[in-house]
């Protein structure tokens, strides 16, 4: 069971900031959509311009 939720966790697209990164990739901010971040897998999703904000799961530029 504990694998079917780790695999739900990495397909979460939206995190709050203090969340920690499910999944490696580029992350956008709700609150400012044209930046893109890169974090890894386990970070702690910061607040952005000192607000927390919700971070958005971008896809990988092709």
């Amino acid at each position: 069971m504990k694998s079917i939720a780790l695999l739900r966790e990495r397909a979460t697209r939206v995190m709050p900031t203090g969340s920690h990164c499910p999944a490696s990739g580029l992350w956008s901010p709700d609150s400012d959509p044209e930046t893109v971040h890169v974090f890894t897998e386990g970070h702690v999703l910061p607040a952005h311009n000192g607000v927390p904000t919700v971070w958005r799961r971008r896809p990988a530029a092709s």
